[in-house]
């Protein structure tokens, strides 16, 4: 075994960005939705409710996404104290996202250009489907209407309409538009006609905020689908019942794809080159190399002309720990005559 310092241009650090979906199977798109009555009809249901791609007594059911209700009125659930009204659930998850999104619990969320919205749906994508972040462009969500008029709605994010995306501190943020993969249909900016965007799009936290107010809308013109939203105080509303209602039934785009979505990580990859030249690593401590007793070579032949084969690359630190291991698929030939470059990849 021989040693060798590698050098500064011996490592290149490269990055590549994969994307996948999000949904348990790596389903291209999720069109079963399943809730559990037990939560629904628990404490949390009227306001959050967690969604999960099969029945969830199955043990093969994951939870994909949930469900909240946001409300700056507190509207729409119970309040916690009776004597404190619009102090409730729905409050709570408002400025809770109010903190988390906007990071200023005294601003407040803009759909589109100017539309200030007070209560929105919040739909978070489960942790253990992905592994850094949405990919932008990927979103189609088709909810369907009860009105028969008013049809279903295709939504999607702007990331095709725009260059760059709104910062709030260090978080991108789209508008959720009418269309698909990431434009409108029509050549428009895919808002509503009197609210605004949809909502927030934010692949960072892997969370779309939906528009009540956009949603609620039950003309044909406004670009609604007359959700109905519950904002009567001190209420159960079951708004997260009443989204899910209308993602569950819904017909889905022309292939009955429901909810399309990806997911988006960078992989950063250290190559280091290992090199050894036609007068290093010729030689083997190995014991049918050289004796073990006196150090010397045990025949006579391999003085001038040794044969060793490489079959790993150790990588040590300073203080002499070994800290990563390259195997080789199949050994390498190496003498005098012969030179070597071995490119090792470290993922991170």
């Amino acid at each position: 075994m021989g040693f060798k310092r590698f050098d500064p241009e011996d490592f290149v650090v490269s990055s590549n960005t994969v994307s996948s979906t999000v949904w348990s199977d790596r389903s291209v798109a999720l069109n079963t939705f399943f809730t559990s009555s037990i939560q629904k009809e628990g404490s949390s249901g009227p306001y959050y409710l967690n969604i999960y791609q099969g029945a969830p007594s199955v043990t093969t059911s994951d939870v994909q996404f949930s469900i909240a209700y946001a409300d700056s009125t507190g509207g729409g659930a119970v309040d916690f104290d009776a004597s404190v009204s619009g102090v409730s659930p729905s409050r709570t998850n408002f400025g809770q996202y109010r903190t988390l999104v906007l990071e200023d619990e005294n601003s407040n969320f803009v759909f589109g250009t100017s539309f200030t919205g007070s209560y929105f749906y919040a739909i978070s994508i489960e942790r253990a489907r992905y592994k850094e972040k949405l990919l932008p462009g990927s979103l189609n969500l088709v909810l369907s209407s009860s009105n028969v008029a008013l049809g279903a709605l295709h939504l999607t994010d702007n990331s095709g309409l725009v260059n760059l995306p709104t910062y709030y501190g260090t978080q991108r943020a789209y508008q959720i538009i009418s269309g698909s993969d990431g434009t409108s249909w029509d050549g428009g900016d895919g808002y509503t006609a009197a609210s605004g965007s949809y909502g927030l799009f934010l692949p960072d936290i892997s969370t779309l905020l939906l528009n009540g107010a956009a949603l609620d809308d039950n003309t044909t013109a406004g670009g609604g689908i007359n959700l109905g939203t519950v904002r009567t105080a001190n209420t159960n509303g079951n708004n997260p019942a009443i989204l899910f209602d209308f993602i569950s039934g819904s017909v889905g785009d022309a292939s009955g794809n429901i909810f399309k979505l990806n997911s988006q990580e960078t992989i950063t990859s250290d190559y280091v080159f290992a090199r050894f030249r036609n007068s290093e690593f010729n030689y083997s401590e190995n014991p049918s190399f050289i004796s073990g007793s006196t150090g010397e070579v045990i025949y006579n032949y391999f003085i001038d002309n040794p044969q060793t084969y490489v079959t790993a690359i150790g990588m040590y630190n300073d203080s002499n720990e070994l800290v990563a291991v390259a195997k080789l698929s199949k050994p390498l030939p190496k003498d005098f005559t012969k030179e070597g470059l071995v490119r090792v990849k470290l993922d991170f």
